[in-house]
Formats: structure tokens, sequence, C-alpha cells
């Protein structure tokens, strides 16, 4: 890969960082304070093509690639990690139907997913599968001309507000993943209703709900490719939405670094600043150092999916790397700005709350370890 960036990626880059600063950054606080989902935020992006970055401009997409993709979720992520997670989410919605939809679903839909027109969620998530989908239990069984689907997803990012839903469920009495399809079914199908909101620690202007199916009738044309390839919908939905947490992640890192900086330059003690104190700065070359990593692990996972090679071993490490590098940026920096970095008065108290989930979505950092491992020994075969 080269290590230079083209001068559409450096636009990109420029682009989410300036709309993160004038519309994200003065009011990210008061949104998490206030648990408010930015609608008119959301509708600003999907003009901006932040939406669909990676969609083709025949299907409506921006036609970015995955590496600038990532470079604008880490800017937005920047200012505010919550409407980051709304975009990684939103971008990995559009990723089943551009792999596997057929014309028509991508005419109905990815167009519109693309361009903002429609906001799109993915539920994988049960109350009893998490980390192992084949264990899910919701149910689409097939009645001719439709699929009557059964059952509950949790933790489903802004489900609430969603125009469609990318739904994995069982269709086969094969046992683990091998029955599970995937469909698209739209807000306001009969039977399909938004359960309760989740009382987060974090990403507390994200939307966070429960999705209830009770004999909620899918027409047969919204399978997302044939029946019985659901778990492979699923997994290379994932690889994207893996990069983009580990951008995510990255993000919220830079924000500490950054946010610690100009506090250690500021603050004083024992008759000098801070910064000047070697504990201090041994903090900042830590997170510094493991940006640095962090990026170049993010970029080589987008590079080879955007040059159409298997990044799945990439992606894993980007982000299982990324997301504990954030949660210890979130530590350092509160620690650096000491009791104030505890009041909801400093931008470090939000990340702290921020950083936590990221080890957990899209995968558990022992997942993420299962897979690098998994294909690394694959290799050696």
């Amino acid at each position: 890969m080269s290590f230079q960036l083209t001068e559409e990626q450096e636009m990109v880059r420029l682009m989410a960082r300036d709309f993160a600063a004038k519309e994200l950054e003065p009011v990210a606080a008061e949104r998490d304070r206030l648990e408010i989902f930015p609608l008119d935020v959301v509708k600003q992006m999907g003009e901006l093509g932040l939406l669909g970055m990676m969609v083709p401009a025949e299907y409506g997409g921006a036609d970015a690639g995955a590496v600038s993709y990532c470079l604008a979720l880490q800017e937005i992520a920047y200012s505010c990690a919550s409407t980051a997670l709304t975009m990684s989410v939103a971008n990995l919605s559009t990723e089943p139907l551009l792999h596997f939809g057929d014309e028509a679903q991508k005419s109905e839909y990815l167009v519109k997913l693309a361009e903002g027109e429609l906001l799109g969620c993915f539920a994988l998530t049960e109350p009893e599968a998490g980390s192992d989908p084949g264990s899910m239990s919701m149910t689409a069984d097939d009645r001719g001309d439709h699929y009557l689907v059964n059952g509950t997803k949790v933790f489903i990012t802004h489900g609430e507000y969603a125009d469609v839903v990318n739904l994995i469920a069982r269709t086969g009495p094969e046992k683990g993943s091998r029955g599970l399809s995937a469909f698209i079914v739209e807000k306001g199908t009969p039977g399909f209703s938004v359960g309760a909101r989740e009382d987060k620690l974090g990403l507390r202007s994200s939307n966070t709900v429960e999705l209830h199916f009770n004999d909620c009738r899918v027409p047969k044309e919204n399978l997302v490719g044939r029946p019985g390839a659901g778990f492979k919908v699923a997994m290379i939905a994932l690889d994207s939405g893996r990069i983009g947490i580990a951008s995510q992640a990255l993000g919220i890192a830079r924000a500490c670094l950054d946010e610690s900086i100009r506090y250690a330059r500021k603050r004083r003690q024992f008759g000098k600043t801070i910064s000047s104190f070697e504990a201090i700065q041994w903090m900042i070359a830590d997170m510094a150092t493991g940006i640095e990593a962090s990026n170049w692990l993010i970029l080589s996972a987008a590079w080879k999916k955007d040059k159409g090679l298997p990044f799945t071993r990439e992606a894993s490490m980007a982000k299982l790397f990324t997301s504990e590098l954030a949660n210890k940026s979130a530590y350092l920096a509160l620690q650096i700005h000491g009791g104030y970095g505890y009041l909801k008065d400093f931008k470090v108290e939000r990340l702290y709350r921020d950083a936590r989930v990221t080890t957990l979505y899209e995968g558990t950092s022992e997942v993420q370890r299962l897979v690098i491992a998994k294909n690394l020994l694959k290799e050696h075969d």
C-alpha cells in the first residue's frame, strides 16, 4: 500500500473534520447529557455522502472507498463518538445489499440508504446470541410468498429511528450458522415493533433499542442472497463494521491525546506546568505511539478492502488493537486531568465513557483474538 494519501482522500478527511468541528463539537456534550439523537445531523451527513461512502456512484453512493471512509469516520468520532457510531452502522447497513442484493433490492433500498434518504440498521444480536450467532433463535418460516418472522433482537444501534432493518434470522433446521438467512424489513411492517430504549454508560446520543417481531410478514423478495447465506452476509458486513469501529476508537484516542496535551500545558503544579513532568510526558508518548500504530493497522485493512483483497484478519487486528488503545488513552487522559477529568465539565469524562464499549461491540476483544488466530493457523495448514 502507499503511505501517501491521495488528494481526494485528503479532501474527504478535511471535509469531515470541518463538518465535525462546526456541527458536532459545540453540541456533543449537551446531546450526550440529554440523550438527543441528532436526526438533523444525520440528514446533513447523508447529503455530504457520509452514509454511503463505499457504495458505487451507480447506486447513489460516494464511491470514496474504505480508506476515505475510515479517515472521515475518525474525524467524526474525534468530536462526537455517538455520531460516528451512527455513521458506522449506516455504512455497514449498505454492505449486505451491495454484495448480496439483487438489482431490484439495490434500486429500492441501496440507493436510498447511500443517499441518506433512508437510515439503515443491522440486527444480529439476540438475548441469548451475542458472540455466538450460531445459537440464534429468531425464526423466519417460509410461507410460500412470504416469511413469518418471530423473535427479539437486542442492542440495535439507532433501531428506533431506522427506516429499514438488515435482519438475520433462522430459516432452516440446520444447527449453528448454516440455517441463517438475511432479510430487509421496512419500518411499519405489521408485527415489527421497537422495544425498550437502553440507558447506557456512554454514547448516550446514539440510540440503542430492542426490536420485536411477532408474526411479522416479510415479502419473499426481501430475502437478501440465497436461503442459508445469512451467516456469510453477516460476517462480510462485520468485517467492514470492524474497521469502522476501529476508526471510531482511533478518533476517541486522538481526542484523548489532544485534550491531555492542552491541559498539561496549562495546568501548573509545584511552580511549573505538568507537561514538564516526566510521568506526564511518558503517558503522552504512549498515547501518541499507539495512535500511530493504530492508524496504519486501520489503513492496511481499508486498503485491502479497496483492492478487493481478503481483509478479515487485518480488520480484526485493527479493531482489537485500536479499541484497547482507546480505553488505555481514555484512562491516561483522565489520569493527567486528575480530579477535573472526573467532572462532566471536561471532555475527557465523556471520552472515558464512550471508549469503553469499543472493545465489546462488533465482536469483543476475545472474539477478535480468535478470528486473528484462526486465520493465521489456517494459513499454515
